[in-house]
């Protein structure tokens, strides 16, 4: 019978995942931390291994090293309530299988296994790089932009990358050069808006003295300082008809000739775009060129808004605290209390990521911290309820629970977190949980889930 070891310290996880794969016919062996994780590959190999990654004496990236030095290791998934776009990219780069963020659905988690146990073709250990973290969040959405990068970022081939105003394409372009064939190369950002078509030939392609009126001296374009590195055409769909046909010409010759000069000259960058536009209803309505279109996607990465992953919220303004705290010279402080998190899940963010930096800013920069809700209050323009409270409590149970909860109080705590992760949909709650519709109905009711009831308004 196929043997997999469950690697978790957080005991209602590990046994959801444990039972599930049980239910499925699996024989599993259960290990509460990385020493007793060593353990039990010493005594037995196992067939797979599922690990959480951050856990105390070792994490999961200690244990994927120390299993990959063995002969014939297992594959492995690692899982995460804390992901990153670096370790999401060095668990690929360093051979784990698949990388899920908490709460998973199980349904999902049971087909990576199996197609985990089919493959059992892990890749050669390296080493992590790269301090700290380029994009924060661990919500499963941007989780799978993090595998996204990871799979895209080797290959040589230009990518699209959408999403709304504020999510962080930039971001994203950074991650991609970073993690790409070329790391140490040029990253040049050109921002298609601002550059008027009199000038196009100019910032793209440079010029040499006296090729125009205003032609001092010779320029190098943006193109040609990318060479050996990357390109980052920012919200590309702004482009005039002019501008689209030097690019495609660009990206189907791989040559620049600088304004003046005689001879053309070959450039290699990685070129990756960005808009915040449908590219594809602008190629049906005769905007934007479809053979240009098809000429720079040859990948596509969406960036989930921010209102789509809330429960992210706590992280990132705990980043944004710490960031703009250094900035301004100002001490340390506490996490934000309940009352200001709760504001913060309420409100919409139409300008995403970029709009709740510039919120903490001003609210460091008047209130010193998130500590008195007045200045949040009068900023954003809006009053958290008793019901935002209760909302914020569910999407972020770990920032106001105890460290230490009884099993059934953690059970509780992850129904709630996966019924808002749904909308307060039953259905999809219940077969994210793997269980019946009949069975969360009847845990709802029992002391201590009249909560979820009230928050889910009577969902499906």
């Amino acid at each position: 019978m196929t043997r997999i070891l469950v690697v978790d310290d957080d005991l209602a996880i590990r046994e959801m995942v444990a039972m599930t794969l049980e239910k499925s016919g699996y024989r599993v062996e259960r290990a509460d931390g990385y020493a007793a994780a060593l353990a039990a590959i010493r005594d037995r190999r196992p067939d797979l291994i599922v690990s959480d990654i951050y856990m105390p004496g070792g994490t999961g990236m200690d244990l994927l090293k120390e299993v990959q030095e063995r002969s014939d290791p297992p594959p492995m998934i690692l899982m995460t309530a804390k992901a990153t776009i670096e370790t999401a990219a060095s668990a690929l780069k360093d051979g784990v299988f698949d990388y899920l963020a908490k709460p998973f659905d199980l349904d999902v988690m049971l087909e990576r296994v199996r197609a985990a146990l089919a493959s059992h073709a892990p890749s050669a250990p390296s080493e992590a790089s790269g301090p700290g973290s380029m994009i924060i969040g661990s919500h499963p959405a941007i989780v799978e932009v993090y595998k996204a990068i990871s799979r895209v970022a080797p290959l040589q081939v230009p990518v699209l990358v959408f999403g709304e105003t504020g999510t962080g394409k930039e971001l994203v372009a950074q991650a991609l050069h970073c993690f790409g064939a070329h790391p140490e190369g040029p990253f040049i950002p050109i921002h298609c808006g601002a550059i008027p078509d009199t000038l196009i030939e100019s910032e793209l392609f440079g010029h040499r003295r006296g090729a125009f009126t205003d032609a001092h001296s010779d320029r190098r374009g943006a193109l040609a300082q990318a060479n050996g590195g990357t390109v980052f055409f920012d919200e590309i769909g702004e482009i005039s008809p002019v501008f689209q046909v030097k690019l495609l010409r660009f990206l189907e010759d791989g040559v620049i000739q600088p304004l003046g000069a005689e001879t053309a000259e070959p450039v290699e960058a990685r070129v990756i775009a960005a808009t915040h536009r449908d590219l594809r209803a602008m190629v049906a309505s005769g905007e934007f060129r479809e053979d240009l279109y098809y000429r720079m996607a040859g990948y596509e990465i969406r960036i989930p808004p921010l209102r789509d992953r809330i429960s992210d919220i706590p992280a990132l303004v705990a980043h944004f605290q710490e960031r703009f705290r250094h900035e301004l010279g100002l001490p340390g402080a506490g996490g934000p209390p309940r009352e200001a998190l709760a504001m913060l899940a309420a409100h919409p963010w139409p300008g995403n990521v970029r709009e709740l930096g510039h919120v903490i800013r001003r609210v460091i920069i008047e209130a010193g911290s998130l500590d008195d809700v007045a200045p949040l209050q009068r900023i954003l323009g809006a009053t958290a309820g008793p019901g935002e409270t209760a909302a914020a409590s569910v999407l972020f149970p770990g920032c106001f629970q105890e460290p230490f909860v009884p099993l059934d109080e953690m059970e509780r705590i992850y129904i709630l977190s996966v019924l808002a992760h749904t909308g307060g949909n039953k259905t999809e709650a219940a077969r994210i949980l793997g269980i019946e519709r009949k069975t969360l109905a009847r845990k709802l009711r029992r002391p201590g889930g009249s909560e979820l009831e009230d928050l889910d308004g009577g969902g499906p």
